[in-house]
C-alpha cells in the first residue's frame, strides 16, 4: 500500500527532518538512506517502521543538520606561520613585496581544522530522530488508512457481485441437467425414428445420470461461498489481514474456475467470466493490503 509521510523539528542546535514512502510489495523490504556517522541506528529505526508496516517497500529518508558552533572549528597555527614562513621567503627570493592576503591564506588546506564527526556524540542525537521518526511515521500511517478504507469498499464491492453471479449460476445449475435429458432423448429418438424404434427410457436415465455427476457444482459453490463469507469477516475484524486475504483468493479463483469447466453451459460460463473478472481485480487490489 502506498503511503508518505513527513516531519521536522529542531533543538537545541540540531535540526532533523525525515521522509517515509512506501509503495507495494508482496513482503517487507526496508531501504533506510540517512546521514553520515548515523548507521548505528538502523537497527532501531527499522524495529519502529515494523510496528507500522508489515508489507511493502518503505523508503526511510533522514537529514540530520547541526548549527555550527565555535568549537566545530580551530584554527592550526603552526600550518599558517609555515606557509607564512615559506611564502616570504619565496618573495624574498624573487624579490616581491607583495603580502599575502588573509582569505587566500585560510583557504589554504590544514589552516582551518574542522571537528570530526567521528567525534560528534550521535547517541545524544537519537532522542530526537526518534521523535521526528515516529511524527512522520504516524502521519504516513494515516494516509495508509485512507488509502486502506477505498481499498476496502472496493474489495467488499466485487465481492458483493462475485456473489450475485455466483447466485445466478446456482439458479442455472438444475436446469442444465434437464435440458440435457431432452437433448439427448430428441437427438436419440431423430436418429432412431427410421427404425420405428424409440430410445431406451432406462438407458437415456443412465446417460443423464453419469452427465449430471459429472457436472454437478454443488460442492464448488458452497466453498465459494464460504470463502466469500470468510472473506467479508476478515475485512471486518483483522488488522493484518493481507496474506490471509491472498490465500483466500487463490482459493476463490480456484473454486470458479472448477464451475466453468464442469458447468458445461453458455449462460453459466458467461457468469463465470465475470466472477473471474472481479477476482482478478480482487487480486491486483490485495497487494495493497496489510
Amino acid at each position: 500500500m502506498t503511503g508518505f509521510g513527513e516531519s521536522h523539528a529542531q533543538l537545541n542546535g540540531l535540526a532533523v527532518t525525515v521522509e517515509v514512502r512506501a509503495v507495494n510489495n508482496r513482503y517487507f523490504k526496508l531501504n533506510i538512506r540517512g546521514a553520515e556517522g548515523y548507521a548505528c541506528f538502523e537497527p532501531q529505526i527499522e524495529a519502529i517502521v515494523r510496528k507500522h508496516a508489515k508489507r511493502g517497500t518503505i523508503n526511510v529518508n533522514y537529514r540530520v543538520h547541526r548549527q555550527a558552533s565555535a568549537d566545530d572549528y580551530r584554527l592550526n597555527a603552526a600550518v599558517l606561520k609555515s606557509y607564512l614562513q615559506q611564502l616570504r621567503g619565496v618573495s624574498s627570493d624573487l624579490g616581491l613585496a607583495e603580502t599575502p592576503h588573509w582569505d587566500s591564506l585560510l583557504q589554504l588546506p590544514g589552516v582551518i581544522e574542522e571537528r570530526n564527526s567521528e567525534a560528534i556524540d550521535v547517541d545524544a542525537d537519537w532522542p530526537l530522530l526518534e521523535k521526528v521518526l515516529n511524527e512522520a511515521l504516524t502521519r504516513f500511517t494515516q494516509m495508509r488508512g485512507e488509502e486502506g478504507r477505498a481499498t476496502s469498499i472496493d474489495l467488499t464491492n466485487n465481492c458483493q457481485e462475485i456473489a450475485v453471479q455466483l447466485a445466478e449460476v446456482e439458479k442455472l445449475a438444475p436446469q442444465v441437467v434437464e435440458n440435457y435429458r431432452t437433448r439427448i432423448t430428441e437427438r436419440l429418438n431423430k436418429l432412431l425414428e427410421d427404425f420405428d424404434v424409440t430410445a431406451d427410457p432406462a438407458s437415456v436415465i443412465r446417460e443423464v445420470g453419469v452427465f449430471a455427476d459429472r457436472t454437478d457444482i454443488s460442492e464448488e459453490v458452497v466453498r465459494l461461498k464460504s470463502h466469500l463469507d470468510q472473506y467479508a469477516t476478515i475485512m471486518e475484524k483483522e488488522d493484518s489481514a493481507g496474506r490471509k486475504l491472498e490465500f483466500l483468493t487463490q482459493e476463490m479463483f480456484r473454486e470458479t474456475n472448477t464451475i466453468g469447466s464442469k458447468a458445461n453451459d453458455s449462460e453459466i460460463a458467461r457468469r463465470v467470466v465475470e466472477m473471474k473478472t472481479c477476482i482478478e481485480r480482487i487480486r491486483e487490489q490485495i497487494q495493497n493490503v496489510e
